[in-house]
């Protein structure tokens, strides 16, 4: 090794649940180290547009609850929520705004009063924003300003490649490498993996390029289970561009249609008349398969969005309104063209609201995490929230466990990269774009698997595109076990071949691990869920 370095506490991401944790461990009086493998603002969290799901005591609209907030995420999650979780996360959102905002977050306000809109699946307006729809952007700017004001210290450039353990199994650090891939171990009783989501398994996501999964194959390979991998929720409305849209696609909020706007196919007609009592305020599942029904039936590849009737479009909007701009329309005059794109994973590392993991040590939080929150799919806005809180709960379960003695420092011998299974980045997703995607069947995702494995070559991980590609290897096997598994069509989970949801055998979430070889493997009970 050419480096090391030490800490109580390893975070891995600095999104916003990454960020708000090391802010919280630094309070509670431990060391505290952050890594990143691009820049600390880098990440999902600053994409994001929408805002904040939260029902706050004193600012909220007649009739609305914390209960009703819990219901509205039940309705989305059909049936998969831990309702114990949902009720958990979202208590403690109103107490986590008011952290956030005397971190130095500004949001919205009318008549000194938070500004709240409405998104899809929410019976109220309750969503709070920033910027109008630049949420993430002032979230990832306070805590940001915040840590680096704290004098935590974040290695930027700096890449995970395996965790390492110590007697018994337990967390020891990690190995990573800098920005020259050097390698070198990272020292911690505790490593929190906040590395966000899964994006780049599809050529057309909403995340950013450093979205390759690395925390669930981190998690994956130190013994952790991990769950709901299947239930990828695909926006319903990227802006379409003409040809092969690749990469990340620029987003236009579900707050648009929460102010007003209608989805129309190419001959003008209503998308969503007849498919759901909310229409266009549909949950995201029920939206998207809409969208890419319709568009298939009319020969097209995508859909409009008509804002044309929102006043103000460009002061409420104004991301969007630069992005449309860009690709020369006008919002204001004309519909957008838009179309479905994969963007939040339900699913992750299997963890409890604490972000404990059955690894001692191992802390996730964040969308890397599967804490019972989202079930089969994920209610608008509801994920910068669970950052914010599963974050700062994680760093006190951190504090808790290391003064309790659950945590020990071991020492770390000699460790050298490990070699795994890689599959060239276009291929792979070019396959899970057309085998599981919205639509999935068992004859598409076993010719899927039989892809990836004849294309694996098992490389040692020196670089970081090859620890990515790694990630996205393991991940996209992972993600195919499970679909192929769940024989029924749940929330964002939708097999052509089994179309019906099945309650009786399916209302769990099944749970896979790596057994001592290396091989994928399902718990034959998985994590069942019950009514709230």
């Amino acid at each position: 090794m050419t480096w090391e370095a030490g800490a109580d506490l390893l975070v891995v991401g600095t999104g916003v649940a990454g960020l708000t944790a090391a802010l919280r461990a630094r309070e509670a009086g431990l060391r505290v180290l952050v890594l990143s493998k691009d820049s600390v603002a880098a990440g999902n969290t600053g994409w994001a547009q929408g805002g904040i799901a939260v029902v706050r005591p004193g600012e909220l609209d007649p009739g609305d609850s914390l209960h009703k907030h819990v219901e509205d995420t039940l309705t989305a999650g059909v049936g998969l929520c831990s309702p114990q979780a949902v009720r958990d996360i979202l208590a403690d959102g109103a107490q986590a705004i008011g952290r956030l905002r005397a971190a130095g977050a500004e949001f919205d306000a009318v008549d000194g009063a938070l500004a709240r809109a409405r998104e899809g699946g929410h019976q109220a307006f309750r969503v709070i924003h920033a910027g109008g729809d630049a949420t993430g952007a002032e979230v990832q700017r306070a805590l940001v300003s915040a840590v680096r004001g704290g004098g935590i210290p974040v290695l930027e450039q700096h890449c995970v490649v395996e965790l390492l353990r110590g007697e018994g199994g337990a967390i020891a650090g990690a190995l990573a490498m800098d920005s020259e891939s050097r390698p070198g171990v990272l020292h911690a009783p505790a490593v929190l993996l906040a590395t966000g989501g899964l994006g780049q398994l599809y050529a057309a996501t909403t995340n950013p390029d450093v979205s390759t999964a690395d925390g669930v194959a981190l998690a994956l390979r130190a013994g952790a289970g991990v769950a709901d991998l299947e239930f990828v929720q695909f926006h319903p409305t990227v802006l379409y561009a003409e040809g092969e849209a690749r990469g990340r696609r620029p987003l236009v909020t579900e707050a648009v249609r929460g102010e007003g706007a209608v989805l129309l196919d190419v001959r003008g007609d209503r998308v969503m008349d007849g498919v759901h009592p909310l229409g266009d305020l549909a949950p995201r599942d029920v939206v998207s398969a809409a969208i890419t029904r319709r568009a298939a039936e009319t020969g097209a590849q995508h859909v409009f969005l008509d804002a044309t009737g929102i006043p103000g479009f460009a002061e409420r909007f104004p991301t969007v309104h630069a992005s449309c701009r860009e690709a020369g329309i006008d919002p204001e005059a004309e519909p957008i063209p838009v179309a479905s794109a994969a963007h939040y994973s339900c699913g992750g590392v299997v963890s409890d609201v604490d972000g404990r993991t059955a690894v001692t040590g191992l802390y996730v939080a964040g969308e890397v995490a599967c804490t019972g929150l989202h079930g089969a799919n994920r209610l608008a806005s509801n994920s910068l929230l669970e950052g914010l809180v599963v974050g700062g709960r994680a760093a006190s379960a951190v504090a808790k466990d290391l003064g309790c003695g659950l945590l020990s420092r071991t020492p770390v011998g000699e460790v050298e990269p490990p070699a795994f299974a890689v599959v060239e980045r276009d291929l792979l997703q070019r396959t899970m774009s057309r085998h599981a995607g919205i639509g999935r069947s068992e004859d598409g995702m076993t010719e899927a698997c039989s892809v990836l494995d004849r294309a694996s070559v098992v490389r040692p991980l020196r670089t970081r595109q090859a620890v990515e590609d790694a990630s996205l290897t393991l991940t996209a096997q992972a993600l195919l076990a499970a679909a192929r598994l769940r024989v029924e069509s749940r929330g964002c989970h939708r097999r052509t071949d089994f179309p019906d949801t099945d309650d009786l055998r399916w209302r769990r979430s099944t749970v896979l691990r790596l057994d001592a070889s290396g091989w994928l493997i399902h718990a034959e009970t998985g994590i069942a869920r019950t009514a709230a």
